[in-house]
């Protein structure tokens, strides 16, 4: 990976990995669902934009709409409200590693819902792993009220499923259809906007203070991390390849524990840190990514398959916060 490249990687991950940071902070003035009412008509307002300068075509077809549609409700709408809920209840830390285990969910919903999808050792070993070390990340043991609560860290992997259910979907039914990944990205967040601005009056009311800490929140969590994230996401998978641009998975749990200690001066407890490690070489495992060692058998190739538009894109990478 070029030098270019490495710091647009290091970009990525400190946009996804911030995200929830920018969450906690918003949280002290609106509600989770008001957050994701804005994060979602920034991002959308941001990409929109960008398709008028580049004059890239929006998605055409009911069909294809009606998918898009979905995808807002299940890859925007559901997740990030549910991490709005959990980080209410736990530190914005645990939150970004728990964010980790998505691409194992990722891997468990396309071994039973894709039949090209097979597993092998290094996969099976994998997930073991890793779900293992979601199990020392929550610590059933601890009594710290910032970690412990089990409502929060249960929110916040079923956000996790939520993104590997999206990829999964996008792989069955928007995968090939021709279309920019930025506008398949404009229209999945447009649809989602539109549905939130619909309901808004029956599920976004309630007390606001918007503090300028608030509202910058919100703006970065649409403008940099739901929209131009994005754009640079697709833009590393083009240059640097769908294998390269997944390290991103295992970057954003480390930036989001460092940003809620750094900023928020959030407590660390040594789960955290063996949890995290054990999770991350999950995935790794499973991914193929330690395929040979300690003599297991190589995994199957995994070759880069079209999800967006005709852009690779890797198994088990998925978006942050």
């Amino acid at each position: 990976m070029s030098r270019g490249n490495l710091v647009r990687l290091g970009m990525l991950a400190l946009a996804w990995g911030a995200s929830f940071l920018f969450i906690k902070l918003a949280l002290e003035g609106l509600s989770p669902l008001q957050i994701v009412l804005g994060r979602v008509s920034a991002g959308a307002i941001v990409l929109w934009a960008i398709l008028a300068l580049r004059r890239q075509p929006m998605p055409r077809g009911r069909r294809l709409w009606a998918h898009l549609t979905a995808l807002g409700v299940i890859a925007n709408i559901i997740p990030f409200f549910l991490i709005g809920y959990g980080e209410e209840r736990i530190t914005s830390g645990l939150a970004g590693v728990l964010n980790g285990a998505t691409p194992l969910f990722t891997l468990l919903f396309a071994l039973g819902l894709l039949p090209e999808e097979r597993l092998s050792l290094p996969r099976g070993l994998g997930l073991g792993l890793g779900f293992l070390g979601v199990l020392l990340v929550v610590g059933p043991w601890d009594t710290n009220p910032l970690t412990s609560s089990l409502p929060g860290q249960l929110a916040c992997l079923g956000a996790s499923a939520c993104y590997a259910v999206a990829f999964v979907y996008t792989r069955r039914y928007v995968s090939g259809t021709g279309y920019p990944p930025a506008s398949l990205a404009a229209g999945q967040l447009g649809a989602a906007a539109a549905l939130l601005w619909l309901a808004a009056p029956l599920v976004a009311g309630g007390d606001v203070a918007l503090t300028s800490t608030v509202v910058a929140s919100v703006l970065a969590l649409g403008a940099v991390g739901t929209g131009l994230a994005y754009l640079l996401y697709y833009h590393l998978i083009a240059e640097a390849g769908a294998t390269s641009t997944s390290m991103v998975t295992y970057l954003i749990p480390v930036v989001a524990v460092a940003l809620g200690v750094l900023v928020l001066d959030e407590p660390l407890g040594w789960n955290l840190f063996a949890g995290a490690a054990v999770v991350i070489l999950g995935v790794a495992l499973a991914e193929g990514r330690l395929d040979g060692v300690a003599g297991l058998p190589r995994a199957r190739p995994r070759g880069t398959r079209p999800a967006h538009g005709g852009d690779p894109v890797e198994e088990g990478v998925a978006p942050g916060g």
